[in-house]
């Protein structure tokens, strides 16, 4: 788990979004847990590669990012793994988003989950999904750096 420049901990990066999507904007938002799941949190137990966030009745919803079960915990205490989790953003901001995703087509992804000030905070990408082209020329654009590097280093 490592720490950003800022001295944010991060807890779960979602890099497949980064390679399936085309990120234009981020938002930061936090999110509505329960005990358990903080707990699961912390530990890095949590899957964001799934997920994704849906506008319900003016609010943010975040759904199928899985959070493990606490394992120290009873099952009567525990959470549901899969259960949807509201994200608290300000209103200006949903309003906002309502008409990106709206007008043109766009998908709301969680890109990371990390700690700042002891809360959980939720990075949200506004993106648009690449198509396969796009992906290929992403891979090329990554291996001519790399090459680029290699040499580099050698001189």
């Amino acid at each position: 788990m490592a720490k950003t420049g800022s001295g944010h901990k991060i807890l779960s990066d979602n890099r497949q979004a980064r390679y399936l999507y085309e990120i234009l904007e981020t938002y930061e938002a936090g999110i509505e847990l329960r005990g358990t799941e903080v707990k699961s949190i912390r530990e890095g137990r949590v899957n964001l590669r799934d997920g994704y966030v849906l506008i319900r009745n003016q609010e943010a919803v975040l759904l199928n990012v899985h959070i493990s079960p606490h394992k120290t915990t009873g099952n009567y205490f525990n959470h549901d793994p899969l259960r949807t989790r509201r994200l608290l953003l300000h209103k200006e901001e949903i309003r906002k988003l309502i008409g990106k995703v709206e007008q043109k087509g766009l998908t709301l992804i969680p890109l990371k989950l990390y700690l700042k000030e002891g809360w959980v905070k939720v990075a949200v990408g506004l993106g648009r999904g690449k198509k396969l082209h796009d992906k290929r020329e992403d891979i090329k654009r990554r291996d001519d750096q790399r090459q680029i590097q290699r040499a580099m280093k050698n001189f």
